[in-house]
């Protein structure tokens, strides 16, 4: 089943002279539990796509649509989690609160997300982390702690916006182990963007992007 597709999906920034293309119509499909990486440089619009993916962005152009996952506004929590590039947890919060809280805003009972979360930290090895604030984390263990909290919700199409890119070699290297392990336990579709070589090598499948534009014919 296909859990996404673009069909001339792009997205311009601005207008008439200060318009920037940043993604020019996407054409791609994406099975659920397929696992692939996106490759390019910084701007060359991998970012963009990934929102339009992940339908925090609407596209100017063409259409974006998730077949197995249902309308835009059922994404998120749950069909779709989104890791970011960027940290991501909020201060305030413990790691448990943390994970725990989209399943919260989404109206699941308190017992039922914290139950939720302490499961995800479970499977990831973060358990002993669940009392910690995100300012006693490494980099890394937040990453990992952000992949928690999408695998709480259970996804079936999991984004992640170079997920990497702040991170040292070996630290990255568990933070895409982690991924991969969720989403191969919950038969989960997984897109990972990245501009490191190393990240992109993981993946059998790779698509490119340059200028904005999807260079590979994409079907996966």
């Amino acid at each position: 089943m296909i859990a996404v597709r673009c069909e001339g999906a792009g997205r311009t920034f601005g207008t008439g002279v200060r318009a920037v293309v940043a993604v020019h119509g996407a054409n791609c499909e994406i099975d659920t539990g397929r696992h692939l990486a996106i490759t390019g440089p910084s701007g060359s619009g991998k970012s963009t796509l990934l929102h339009l993916l992940a339908g925090l962005d609407r596209p100017t152009t063409g259409t974006v649509t998730w077949p197995a996952l249902g309308s835009w506004d059922e994404l998120r929590p749950g069909p779709v989690g989104v890791v970011f590039q960027g940290p991501s947890l909020l201060p305030p919060l413990d790691v448990r609160e943390n994970v725990a809280l989209p399943l919260l805003l989404a109206g699941v009972s308190e017992a039922e997300a914290g139950a939720a979360a302490d499961a995800a930290l479970d499977r990831l090895g973060l358990s002993a982390l669940a009392a910690k604030l995100p300012e006693e984390l490494s980099g890394g263990q937040a990453q990992r702690v952000a992949v928690a909290r999408v695998l709480a919700g259970r996804p079936q199409l999991i984004l992640a916006d170079e997920p990497t890119g702040q991170l040292d070699h070996l630290t990255g290297g568990a933070v895409i182990d982690a991924l991969i392990e969720s989403a191969v336990l919950l038969g989960a579709a997984l897109v990972v963007t990245t501009h490191d070589p190393a990240v992109a090598d993981r993946f059998d499948v790779r698509w490119e992007m340059a200028d904005g534009r999807l260079l590979v014919p994409c079907s996966a």
